[in-house]
């Protein structure tokens, strides 16, 4: 059963934000670092080997650890353009018309982002910004225990909206057969991506970032992934962009004593089952409401398939604070900066503006968290681990550049080079200085 916790207990433990350097490993995974990489192997080891292996090696090195990682065989890629352009006849047509009707949504939502070129005239010259997209975005989709279609959509298509010319996707091969699923292949299609490749984990962020005999490289990488995929993207950052390092999902809901405890209990499982380090909280100043969300929680965990993970998960990160008030609840959670903030309250506006600091906000219990996965409209790709304090989720600003203008007409430039000028010699940059001293005078 999910623990109730008081509020200095859930500070000292659920809600406590940590620094880790080096994540623990499960055992069973350290066994497989130790066979595959040499005893005492870290996550961080492995992933710079791998990175340094594709970057020497190219296409061999990706079907080799394709191979030992995957245990699969993929020698070719991307995936034929056919096998893409028949995905959608493939799937249920329900499924495909789920797809399309997200895709709409989520393509909807994000033209309505401005992202204007602007020039003023008002400072001398003309001075503003021209904002171009990104010449060529890497989209990886996970797939690890299960193939995530939304997870494309909803990177592919704010790319798409910003105008990027080429966006190519890579996500891992099944691993019965090595092929990539037909799911995924349906959103590509009804997204337009014709070029797939069928990597997954360190290898493909390594194919992405370096380029290979037979992919080319791109400017920037985008998506959530596995420890070894976010190692991977902190490692090329800098040769390519990323759009963010991505931890374990998290929800947390601050609920007042209206909230409707089923329902509740409802979207924190929904969240837990995600992985056994998905962290799923709800905060809210009723007794009466945390334990009947706890003897709910209980009930309906017995009917859902991934229970042993989300008994994991809440036994772990999960949890029930009772706080003093509803401004205590919005406190906890905007400190949390949680990927996901869900309000459940009898007026939830009036509480919005308290938590500054969330991924997403879903204001009241009809705009709940899995509306938001697949086809609210924003992407779901969130910040994580805090990061809401200062990053965004992922938007069409993240597939373009702001180019500065400087057109300066000749009264302006004279004006203000000798005060630059003054500027670099207190810097002792005298070249600098002379560069501007030089327009004043004339001189040649």
């Amino acid at each position: 059963m999910i623990k109730l916790y008081s509020v200095t207990e859930a500070e000292r433990s659920i809600l406590r934000r940590g620094v880790t350097l080096t994540p623990e490993v499960p055992p069973a995974l350290q066994a497989r670092l130790d066979d595959l990489f040499g005893k005492g192997a870290t996550p961080a080891t492995a992933v710079t080997t791998i990175l340094h292996d594709v970057q020497q090696r190219g296409d061999a090195a990706l079907s080799d650890w394709t191979a030992k990682i995957d245990r699969v065989s993929v020698d070719r890629w991307p995936v034929e353009k056919e096998h893409i352009e028949t995905a959608v006849a493939r799937v249920p047509a329900d499924l495909a018309d789920a797809l399309q009707f997200a895709a709409d949504r989520i393509r909807q939502f994000h033209s309505y982002q401005p992202l204007p070129n602007w020039t003023t005239t008002d400072m001398g010259g003309r001075l503003g910004q021209r904002v171009t997209p990104i010449r060529r975005v890497g989209v990886y989709v996970p797939g690890g225990t299960a193939p995530l279609p939304s997870s494309l959509l909803m990177s592919v298509i704010p790319a798409q909206v910003a105008g990027v010319p080429e966006i190519v996707v890579a996500t891992p091969p099944g691993r019965e057969d090595g092929r990539v699923a037909d799911v995924i292949l349906a959103a590509a299609a009804i997204c337009g991506i014709d070029t797939v490749y069928p990597l997954g984990g360190a290898q493909a962020i390594a194919a992405l970032a370096f380029g290979t005999e037979t992919i080319p490289g791109v400017d920037k990488i985008v998506g959530p992934g596995n420890l070894f995929v976010t190692l991977a993207k902190k490692e090329v950052y800098g040769l390519v962009g990323i759009d963010g390092l991505y931890g374990p999902t998290e929800t947390v809901v601050v609920a007042d004593e209206t909230a409707n405890p089923a329902w509740v209990a409802a979207d924190m499982l929904a969240q837990a089952e995600h992985d056994v380090l998905a962290t799923a909280i709800l905060l809210t100043p009723s007794q009466a409401l945390a334990t009947a969300v706890q003897l709910a929680i209980a009930r309906q965990l017995e009917d859902l398939s991934r229970s042993e993970v989300i008994a994991l998960s809440l036994a772990n990160q999960g949890g029930i604070v009772v706080t003093a008030d509803m401004a205590e609840a919005c406190r906890l959670a905007n400190e949390f900066a949680a990927e996901h903030t869900c309000l459940a309250a009898a007026n939830p506006q009036a509480w919005a503006d308290k938590i500054p600091n969330a991924g997403g906000l879903f204001i009241g219990e009809r705009s709940f968290e899995v509306l938001g996965d697949y086809v609210a409209g924003p992407s779901h790709t969130m910040p994580t681990s805090g990061t809401a304090r200062f990053a965004s989720p992922l938007n069409v600003s993240d597939f373009v550049k702001i180019t500065s203008i400087v057109e300066l007409d000749d009264a302006t430039s004279a004006r203000l080079s000798p005060i630059a000028a003054r500027l670099a010699q207190a810097e002792m940059l005298d070249g600098h200085a002379q560069a501007a001293l030089k327009r004043v005078g004339g001189e040649d």
